[in-house]
């Protein structure tokens, strides 16, 4: 314990404490040590699941637009058959009239 010794070698000699023994003060240090390794670790805690769930919503927001970009082709593509369909119909029944 580094802060066991007794006469000229006893730490923190030249300091006067409230309460009086040294001892009072080292275990409401070591508590005070203590409760704050649990508050940085329960903030470290916090702070990594805040950041899972940023990087989570950022991976959602990427997928989302990779998906409308698809579903935006794909429509684009259904439009575009179902337009020249109907310009070979249409082209078709003017061509069927000409003939008669």
């Amino acid at each position: 314990n580094p802060f066991s010794g007794r006469g000229e070698g006893e730490p923190l000699l030249a300091y006067e404490f409230e309460p009086d023994t040294k001892s009072e003060v080292l275990v409401d240090l070591q508590e005070y040590l203590l409760t704050s390794q649990i508050y940085h670790s329960f903030m470290d805690g916090a702070a990594s699941e805040q950041s899972s769930r940023m990087t989570a919503m950022e991976n959602a927001s990427k997928n989302a637009g990779e998906m409308i970009q698809s579903l935006t082709l794909k429509y684009n593509r259904a439009r575009q058959s179902r337009i020249t369909t109907e310009l070979i119909e249409i082209i078709s029944g003017a061509s069927a009239l000409e003939d008669k």
